[in-house]
């Protein structure tokens, strides 16, 4: 059940906390006042809307916090099996929007929006207010009769998804084999070529890497060959620095003996052209010990070329390009073998076709079964809801293909008028009388499902009256199985609450704001004769709304 709505800097709503509690409850107020921006904020929280349009644009960020609690034990383990955390009986869902980014959590745990969306639908059940129009879609009652019958429906409903489209793909299949033999020949040459083009290749996995690698050296290696063969002959005894030095030593010897701080300078000359031979050595042995096969490079040099231009063609890794060579030699086995393979292939498409048939035929039986009993329901659910006459019937036509969905194409019937036959919904039921079927539908799945609360945004649309009182008794007796919220303009309605929580606008400080506040009996009383007499309460109203009041709770105790 949601016990808690907390809404900070949405729309006029600088702050409010709301604590609602089970059983009926009932928001009011004038039009204008805000109701709208609670059901709007609830529904961006569950990630069915977004941010825009809501959040006050002179707040630093904007705030949805819903707290949950978790008796249910079905619910708990559909919530499991989606990987929501249960924690002491609470689920707590936020949505936060601060400086253009929106973060989404479920118990303090950072989530996706869809994530929230799948435990929504899990949690709760909001009836918007223009929810009702898709009542006037056929396909949307295919889905409704689908959610009655789901827990027989659903097994067989997801070996239809396989089927068809294992059905669609075979079909497809079916079809590209269907060519004529000139093109199938063409077809077969080309795979040929393509097959034996890699298979000359005989690739190895992880070969282009290791041949990379050992590029990769045999290009530093020739580097390093050739400047050293340039440092060689730049220091070289033939005409090198070596050579040089030794000039230098003649002719600095020369002269020696004739000054003494000559002889230094010597000693120093015949160091450094020692050095030059010590290092000439080094490097001589250096280069003979570097090798560098120039044949062995032009071969993985080529090879590498090779496996990239394989690559270019058929995959960009060496298992993929393997991986196409055996899709290729699939596909010309089949070729070669075309006769039995085409007659395999529409053996398993007839199997196939009939399997589908079988299982679209059992899930149209279940759905006639639970469309019967649906019917029944939702008859006396209208009839509850001030239908007279009504009639209702879930009509089935067969469809000629079988599809995703199986191969029932489903329209709801109705007839609100003695002796009138019933017509399909959308020729006949105005928005008033939309309204009650879907709270209708509404109730007799609710019964259905487990779903704990249920949300009205505005199901009193069109209505008033002896059709109102008929609406508040429905929403009374659902309320003793599901916590439900309801907002709505009508007194008759409102009399039923459990709880009763006003919207108010006021000005403060020249500040326009929502605030929600939770009434007593006695300002539930008050409110009751504000929605009944508008702008002048007289006693003779406040009787009324008393007596409104009193009239509701004998009507919930009996």
């Amino acid at each position: 059940m949601l016990w808690n709505i907390h809404v900070k800097n949405m729309a006029l709503i600088q702050e409010v906390d709301v604590e609602l509690s089970t059983g009926l409850n009932i928001l009011t107020g004038e039009t204008g006042a805000g109701k709208s921006i609670i059901i709007g904020a609830v529904n961006v929280a569950l990630g069915a809307a977004g941010f825009k349009g809501f959040a006050r644009e002179d707040a630093e960020y904007a705030l949805v916090e819903l707290i949950f609690s978790v008796e249910n034990e079905k619910i708990r383990r559909r919530l499991e099996e989606l990987e929501v955390p249960v924690e002491d009986g609470q689920v707590i869902i936020s949505r936060k929007l601060a400086k253009g980014r929106t973060i989404s959590k479920i118990n303090g745990e950072t989530v996706t929006v869809s994530r929230i969306r799948e435990a929504a639908e899990v949690l709760l059940d909001i009836h918007g207010q223009h929810e009702h129009q898709s009542l006037l879609y056929r396909k949307n009652h295919l889905a409704i009769v689908d959610e009655y019958a789901k827990e027989e429906l659903e097994p067989y409903a997801e070996k239809n998804e396989e089927l068809y489209k294992r059905w669609q793909r075979q079909k497809r299949e079916l079809s590209n084999m269907q060519t004529d033999e000139n093109a199938r020949a063409k077809e077969a040459d080309f795979l040929r070529f393509e097959i034996e083009e890699i298979e000359a290749a005989a690739l190895m996995e992880g070969e282009d890497e290791s041949l990379e690698e050992q590029y990769r050296k045999m290009v530093n290696g020739r580097k390093i060959a050739e400047a050293a063969a340039e440092i060689s002959a730049l220091l070289s005894p033939d005409g090198g620095a070596s050579e040089m030095t030794g000039r230098a030593i003649r002719s600095l010897s020369a002269v020696a003996e004739l000054d003494g701080e000559i002889s230094g300078l010597n000693d120093q000359l015949y160091d450094i052209d020692s050095l030059l031979n010590d290092f000439n050595r080094e490097l001589s042995d250096y280069v003979e010990r570097l090798s560098f096969d120039e044949q062995e490079f032009s071969r993985v040099e080529e090879r590498l070329d090779l496996i990239n231009h394989l690559k270019s063609k058929y995959g960009n890794a060496i298992p993929e390009i393997l991986a196409y060579q055996e899709e290729r030699q699939e596909r010309l086995n089949v070729l070669e073998n075309y006769e039995a393979c085409l007659a395999k292939l529409q053996k398993e498409l007839a199997f196939c076709e009939t399997e589908l048939l079988r299982n679209a035929g059992k899930m149209s039986e279940i759905r006639k079964k639970y469309a019967f009993d649906l019917s029944v329901k939702i008859k006396e659910a209208l009839e509850d809801l001030n239908f007279l006459d009504v009639q209702f019937e879930i009509m089935f036509e067969t469809l000629e293909t079988p599809g995703l969905l199986g191969i029932d194409d489903i329209c709801f019937m109705i007839s609100t008028n003695p002796g009138s036959p019933v017509k399909p919904l959308n020729e006949v039921a105005s928005g008033g009388e939309l309204s009650r079927i879907m709270l209708a539908l509404k109730a007799v799945l609710a019964d259905k499902d487990a779903t704990e609360t249920l949300i009205f945004d505005e199901i009193d649309v069109g209505i008033s009256g002896r059709t109102a009182q008929k609406v508040s008794e429905k929403m009374a007796v659902l309320a003793k199985r599901h916590q439900v919220i309801c907002i709505t303009h009508l007194a008759q309605i409102a009399s039923m609450a459990d709880s009763h929580y006003v919207i108010e606008k006021k000005v403060e400080n020249q500040v326009t704001f929502t605030s929600i506040q939770k009434l007593s009996e006695k300002e539930s009383v008050e409110e009751l004769a504000r929605i009944l007499g508008g702008a002048e309460i007289t006693p003779t109203v406040l009787k009324s709304a008393r007596e409104m009041k009193e009239l509701a709770a004998q009507m919930k105790k009996s």
